[in-house]
């Protein structure tokens, strides 16, 4: 299946150059680790009896990662617009299905029970096509998430290509819409709002941003991720935090009524 590449960052979503950096700080950055938590327990709490599940976007393969280390049975597969995103998945994951897709045009109906897109729709367009999209190929739900709330735009947004933050207001309305029943929704990293906020204030444009948010020295690294434990403490226990610096949202589909048909084969 051919893929149509956009001609630059901008109508792509992101920038291919990026990769190589992702893949050497996610592991070291207590954001990424905090958030494949977060994805893990989502995926364990609302869709117990899947058997197969795609990420759309999943870059280096570091969500895959983490979920196929805590969900051994599940039969997992991954989706990305660039190779060169692919060539670094397929270090972590060599025996997993990885597929060179744009998500705005997923060739699969119904094929996996449930279908993940973590920090990507912010980066698409057409976002509430790549939303129907999902629905379509998709038997049971989705688990997404986003950065919210627009006034946190600064020089990482522009930097990283995004299209918008969300609000949770529109979150939910665009995955309605799409045909989906919004079961959990809840901001994550709000313990840390405060300082997230003065970082961006102070980075409005993208030659200001370096990798500083990320690339921190290791002590305070491992104080953020117990303070993002804690909070993820609070949102497993049923506390949905209204603000954050992003978004978790899990919805399924009303039609999902067989959770136990095996998976359409991709070739």
């Amino acid at each position: 299946m051919s893929v149509t590449k956009p001609e630059n960052a901008a109508e792509s979503g992101f920038r291919s150059e990026f990769f190589e950096d992702l893949f050497e700080m996610e592991a070291r950055s207590f954001w990424f680790r905090a958030r494949n938590h977060l994805i893990v327990w989502a995926l364990k709490k609302y869709f117990p009896e899947s058997r197969s599940f795609l990420e759309i976007g999943c870059g280096t393969g570091f969500v895959l990662t983490g979920i196929a280390a805590a969900c051994p049975d599940l039969e997992l597969a991954g989706s990305e617009l660039f190779e060169e995103g692919l060539e670094f998945a397929r270090r972590r994951l060599p025996a997993t299905a990885l597929f060179e897709l744009d998500a705005r045009n997923l060739p699969f109906t119904q094929a996996y029970d449930v279908i993940g897109a973590f920090d990507v729709i912010e980066h698409i367009e057409e976002d509430q096509i790549v939303l129907q999209e999902i629905q379509r190929a998709s038997k049971q739900g989705v688990v997404i998430t986003v950065p919210q709330h627009p006034f946190l735009w600064s020089g990482v947004d522009e930097l990283a290509c995004h299209k918008r933050r969300y609000s949770a207001e529109e979150l939910r309305r665009k995955v309605t819409q799409a045909g989906f029943s919004v079961i959990r929704m809840t901001s994550f990293v709000s313990i840390l709002l405060p300082f997230m906020l003065v970082s961006r204030c102070t980075k409005r444009k993208a030659e200001q941003v370096g990798k500083s948010e990320f690339e921190l020295p290791a002590l305070i690294d491992w104080v953020l991720e117990l303070t993002i434990k804690a909070e993820q403490l609070l949102i497993q226990c049923g506390l949905n935090f209204p603000f954050g610096g992003s978004l978790l949202l899990v919805a399924v589909k009303a039609d999902a009524n067989d959770c136990h048909e095996r998976p359409l084969k991709v070739l």
